[in-house]
């Protein structure tokens, strides 16, 4: 027959890159079947068909005769083909049938020239056919040249119908004498412009370093581009590969880079669109602070720093009013007097930025933000020291002084009720825990209703706890808040795993106070009130913030607070199996976060530390 090309249009038993290997004998019913000639794969228009092509089963793979239509399509894909422009070839198949990767049988229903193939040897990748047959159907792409496979043929001259094909000779020239150089020449400028694109391609598959070639590749696209630059370049059947393929990889974006590194396009990403902050400014990770609010607001506020409670004992029995009879000595009453100052302390925290960056950074006000931050953990370090002390140790410079701003859980037992949780003959560690805070309340001569402020760990357990029949005790925070009588229950996390060791005695951990913080004074003169100072230091460039305050602290009336606490064996029964087996900051660290604001509680998943 009179053919204008022939070559394979695939190979057999070359594994493809999603694991499908075309075995011998696949397409073999296809054997001297004649089948359109398409362009591409586009079957959206009748002018994409650009002839026909005969099939020929071979035992490595299915061999094709390819004649062109007189259409002007059909003419201009002959002259690429006979100039190397085209190389490449690819199938249409459906009525796929394949065991495991194996692809067993198929029906080839058009034969297809591209630009490039998808990949070197043979990648299948499976489509949507709009076809009478059941079966799937697939696009069957083979990367090599004609040259490589059975030669490329020249359209015969005119009078010439042998159609035999024009060898290369090993000098790199035609049988016609010309020099491919002499060939190339002859081309017109945009079918230059194609031939530089697939070169470029092979270039980037091959590794090929010639200087003169990587040039020719830069120039592909245009005239003035020098050497230094690179054009990442998808051909047409490579991105319909892309396209298709999303599917399988769940997004586009995915497929994309699986096949990156296989047509050697470099920083793919640059075609995905940058991603955006949902959080702007940046979101604190930061402990659960909705009960400082509840502290700084509860507390009572006094515009006098130096405070001085005065008590008189009435208590005893020597207090008490007598009974008299004739003759006897009428006795004076006798009472002491007890009384102690608290005076202020300074709080601060203190923060810098460097003014490039406060200029810098435009897609939100850093310098508000800042002090937005700043403000927040100084209420929270204040209410910290007001509840339970600001636990650094002594020694160290930055501890907020116990005598300044009295804790509530370390003040003296006269402001203070300490009770113990006694876990003798009880079974069950939670429900000993709501019946000591029950019988504790009797000894609270406080301002009204008090509050109890407990860790999330605590109040999740109480909330845990059922009867006999399985049903739960508290349906509510609020039915335990009247059960324990107090006016509600506020959780605090800074109190999780705090301990302190009485004089002479063993470590107790804290599980609540019940206090109302009206009997708590903090007092500020005018000049101590919360302040924000700006600085710049012109040496560094940098702008210095500061906010500090200047305050006391301490309960002004006596058995106003109490404070329940147990035994480490205790805490741990009443928690477990509550344990924590990392840390906020091992976390962080994990994510890859930077500095943590703020100390958080060392947990872990020791047997002895919840």
């Amino acid at each position: 027959m009179k053919y204008d090309f022939a070559g394979y249009a695939t190979r057999n038993d070359i594994k493809c890159s999603d694991g499908r290997i075309i075995r011998d004998g696949a397409f073999k019913a296809c054997d001297g079947l004649t089948v359109p000639l398409v362009w591409n794969h586009d079957h959206s228009d009748m002018s994409n068909v650009l002839g026909h092509a005969l099939l020929e089963y071979r035992p490595d793979g299915m061999y094709t005769y390819g004649v062109f239509n007189e259409s002007k399509e059909g003419c201009d894909a002959r002259i690429r083909v006979e100039n190397g422009d085209v190389t490449s070839l690819s199938i249409f198949a459906n009525q796929l049938q394949q065991q495991g990767p194996n692809v067993l049988h198929g029906a080839i229903r058009e034969v297809s020239l591209v630009l490039a193939g998808a990949n070197p040897g043979a990648y299948i990748e499976t489509v949507v056919a709009h076809s009478d047959e059941d079966g799937e159907s697939a696009i069957i792409y083979t990367g090599e040249e004609f040259t490589e496979l059975s030669g490329e043929l020249s359209h015969a001259s005119e009078g010439d119908e042998t159609g035999e094909v024009a060898k290369k000779t090993p000098d790199n020239k035609e049988s016609s004498g010309k020099t491919v150089g002499e060939v190339f020449d002859t081309l017109t400028e945009e079918q230059k412009k194609a031939v530089y694109a697939i070169i470029g391609f092979l270039m980037e598959e091959e590794g090929g370093n010639n200087k003169e070639d990587k040039e020719v590749k830069h120039n592909a696209f245009e005239a003035n581009t020098t050497a230094e630059t690179k054009d990442d370049v998808l051909i047409h059947s490579q991105l319909a590969t892309i396209l298709n393929d999303g599917k399988r990889y769940g997004s586009l974006k995915d497929s994309f880079l699986a096949h990156a590194a296989e047509y050697g396009i470099d920083n793919i990403d640059y075609l995905f669109p940058e991603a955006k902050n949902l959080n702007n400014p940046p979101t604190f990770i930061d402990r659960e602070t909705s009960w400082v609010s509840k502290v700084m607001n509860g507390v009572h506020h006094t515009p006098i720093s130096r405070i001085k409670s005065m008590f008189a004992d009435i208590t005893e029995d020597e207090a008490r009013a007598r009974g008299y009879m004739k003759g006897k000595l009428k006795k004076e009453e006798v009472f002491g007097l007890l009384k102690r100052t608290t005076t202020p302390t300074t709080v601060y925290k203190k923060q810098k930025l460097d003014r490039d960056d406060v200029i810098d950074i435009v897609d939100f006000d850093v310098v508000a933000w800042l002090k937005a931050e700043m403000r927040g953990k100084l209420d929270e370090e204040i209410a910290r020291a007001i509840l339970i002390g600001d636990g650094r140790p002594a020694s160290s410079d930055d501890k907020i002084n116990d005598q300044n701003i009295r804790p509530i859980w370390k003040d003296a037992d006269l402001y203070t009720v300490k009770v113990n949780v006694s876990m003798s003959n009880a079974t069950d560690p939670v429900k000993q825990f709501i019946d000591t805070c029950i019988l504790s309340r009797s000894m609270y001569k406080g301002s009204g209703n008090p509050s109890l402020f407990t860790t999330e760990a605590v109040l999740t357990r109480c909330l845990m706890l059922e009867d006999g029949m399985g049903y739960k005790l508290y349906k509510s925070v609020s039915e335990l808040a009247t059960a324990l009588r107090v006016k509600e229950i506020i959780t605090v996390e800074v109190m999780e795993g705090q301990e302190r060791t009485p004089t002479g005695g063993s470590a107790l951990s804290l599980l609540g106070i019940i206090v109302n913080l009206n009997d708590y004074n903090v007092g500020a003169d005018k000049g101590g009130a919360v302040s924000m100072f700006d600085d710049f230091d012109i040496d560094y460039n940098q702008q210095k913030y500061l906010i500090e305050t200047r305050c006391s602290g301490a309960l002004i009336k006596p058995f106003s607070a109490i404070v329940i606490e147990g035994a480490k064996s205790t805490y741990n029964a009443l928690l477990s199996p509550l344990y924590f087996s990392t840390t906020r900051t091992a976390a962080i660290a994990g994510a890859g976060g930077g500095n943590y604001y703020g100390t958080p509680t060392s947990e872990s998943d020791d047997d002895d530390t919840p």
